[in-house]
């Protein structure tokens, strides 16, 4: 059977998708990057705001409509908040809650009547992410949240905190090893709550990771900035753990933090950032910031432009607020109109691009072990990221694939557009030790 998988949204649905493909894969069938000719689709949705439900059901919809033979799993946030409207409004053959997640694939084996075929459909050993056109895997480690931001409807979507046993979480990564992944990311909801309902903890589990696996490059997605563990920093002395930093802030103005129920203040997310590049010095800080959160004022938004432009973020994810429904600031009072919404995400989206391209002249004439991901133009070009998760084009034909291969790289210029780094492939140059492998000698 041909199997064809999608997510919509944060980095955990993917890392969901990428176990169910495995675990598909175990059992004989083919998972097939394209939607067309396949025998099953999957479709892990998204419902973090309004505009997430729309292009979820928008997804199941073209779902439908292009492939109307094949049998639609339908899960995710979307599904486990509005089944009924999944299932009948939107024709899905199955709909798996969010708690049911981890057995997708025997409750859709057994609802669905899916067969076993009698030979597995792929070699032993192969990576379905490869099928799928990736190869940086995410490896999911806990789920659910403790918290409760105003603007936030995943607790209500994914429930409590649960973690994954750190055995089974380092198993993973091995297997992953194994399949020829060369980096694999930790995500989940709140991943720096990890192991607080089984006795353990993030520091706990990434120094598993590197000791008892041969994993080349370990990330971390979104960490909350408050969950840190006091023994983090050190964690860097690992030249395979990554210096890069997803901290969601969502706002530089005190006021606004506290109507969304954040944990941090400005005053203690700058020291954090200060800590951050003491402690690792070419460590690379992004962020999210919502625009328009209800009662914004123009002050509260100048606040929030200003202290964006003081800390040097190498890259902003900007969203603009719409009330979800289910969550308390759906009700507050003062909704910002759409037109400033549009405006003030327009003037920080130029922000952005400056301190993206001030991050990214920081690195030039270094040179760092750069993981190619893929090729475009007829192979003309390669992109891949640094360890610290800089986008970087490597120009020229090269005699063997370069995908999913870690090559030394030396950062000459910025493309046009000032988003990516231009490199030039150092052939004859061992990369010395280091966090970021930027010292480099010739053989």
């Amino acid at each position: 059977m041909r199997i064809h998988l999608q997510a919509l949204g944060c980095r955990l649905n993917e890392a969901e998708l990428e176990s169910w493909a495995r675990q598909f894969q175990g059992l004989g069938h083919q998972v097939t990057a394209q939607p067309e000719g396949a025998d099953l689709l999957v479709v892990n949705t998204c419902a973090v705001t309004q505009e997430a439900v729309r292009k979820s059901r928008k997804l199941l919809r073209r779902c439908q409509r292009d492939n109307p033979r094949a049998k639609l799993v339908v899960t995710g946030c979307y599904a486990s908040l509005e089944p009924e409207a999944a299932s009948r409004a939107l024709g899905a053959d199955l709909v798996v809650a969010n708690q049911d997640k981890d057995r997708l694939v025997e409750i859709a084996r057994r609802r669905l009547d899916l067969h076993t075929m009698p030979e597995i459909a792929t070699q032993p050993g192969e990576n379905p992410l490869f099928a799928r056109g990736r190869q940086r895997a995410f490896v999911k480690v806990q789920d659910g949240c403790r918290y409760r931001c105003t603007f936030c409807i995943v607790t209500r979507a994914r429930g409590e905190e649960r973690s994954r046993p750190l055995d089974v979480v380092v198993d993973e990564v091995n297997q992953l090893v194994g399949e020829g992944i060369q980096e694999v990311v930790l995500t989940g909801v709140h991943i720096g709550g990890y192991g607080s309902d089984i006795e353990s903890s993030l520091s706990t589990l990434i120094r598993a990771i590197l000791d008892r696996t041969e994993l080349p490059r370990l990330r971390l997605g979104s960490v909350e900035p408050w969950d840190l563990p006091a023994d983090f920093w050190s964690l860097f002395e690992n030249p395979r753990f990554m210096p890069h930093l997803h901290l969601p802030l969502q706002s530089g103005s005190d006021d606004v933090l506290r109507r969304m129920a954040r944990r941090c203040r400005t005053s203690e997310f700058t020291r954090l950032v200060e800590t951050a590049r003491d402690q690792v010095p070419d460590i690379n800080l992004t962020t999210d910031i919502i625009v328009g959160f209800p009662g914004e004022t123009d002050r509260e938004w100048r606040e929030t432009r200003d202290y964006v432009a003081s800390l040097g973020f190498g890259h902003l994810h900007i969203f603009a607020y719409s009330p979800r429904s289910g969550t308390k600031a759906a009700h507050l009072p003062e909704q910002v109109p759409a037109e400033v919404k549009k405006s003030r995400s327009l003037e920080l989206h130029a922000v952005a691009g400056r301190l993206k391209q001030q991050t990214l002249e920081r690195f030039l004439g270094r040179t760092f072990p750069v993981l190619v991901e893929g090729a475009y133009a007829g192979g003309d070009y390669w992109f891949g990221y640094t360890p610290n998760y800089l986008p970087v084009t490597i120009p020229g034909k090269y005699g063997r694939d370069l995908g999913n291969r870690i090559v030394a790289a030396k950062l000459i210029r910025l493309d046009t557009g000032g988003e990516r780094l231009i490199a030039d492939r150092k052939r004859r140059t061992t990369l010395a030790r280091g966090p970021l492998g930027g010292g480099e000698r010739r053989q």
